[in-house]
């Protein structure tokens, strides 16, 4: 495992990093009334999006407070200690290790009013196939799924290899 140094330096870079890309873009966000009106009305979602797009989830998340599974791999901490650092939460399971136990939080979490945050497909894949995991949890929440993705443009942006 990696030391807390370690852990502590990267996880300050990586949420830099995340912030610093969100300033430098044009961000633009479609088709978020029906989630709108869902958190007017009290309700919560479930947040699913592709393991390849985890990285900008601190800027396109809109809700009151999310609890994102993450892996218990040591990837997994890291990207843990990141988004501890934009105010989210977190319960550490997946497909292949600590599934059933994360489960059960995550369904006691959305009983307590929460967005629950998860990669359907996760990080062992296949990839863009939705896992079994994203369904159970909406018929044992009754949460509804909302998908969430990201598209970039290169346009209006330098040539790889010049510079300002």
């Amino acid at each position: 495992m990696m030391n807390r140094l370690k852990l502590r330096v990267l996880s300050l870079i990586g949420a830099a990093t995340i912030r610093l890309l969100g300033k430098s873009m044009s961000l633009k966000s479609y088709g978020f009334e029906p989630v709108d009106r869902l958190y007017q009305e009290g309700r919560n979602i479930i947040l699913a999006f592709w393991h390849g797009q985890q990285l900008m989830i601190p800027l396109g998340y809109r809700g009151p407070h999310p609890e994102i599974l993450i892996s218990q791999h040591r990837d997994g901490e890291i990207i843990y200690r990141i988004i501890k650092r934009f105010g989210f939460g977190a319960v550490r399971g997946s497909t292949t290790r600590g599934g059933h136990r994360a489960l059960r939080q995550l369904i006691r979490l959305s009983r307590q009013g929460v967005d629950l945050v998860i990669t359907p497909d996760g990080p062992k894949g296949p990839r863009h196939c939705v896992q079994p995991g994203v369904v159970a949890l909406a018929k044992f929440t009754g949460l509804p799924i909302i998908p969430l993705a990201f598209a970039c443009s290169k346009k209006n942006s330098f040539p790889v290899g010049i510079g300002f």
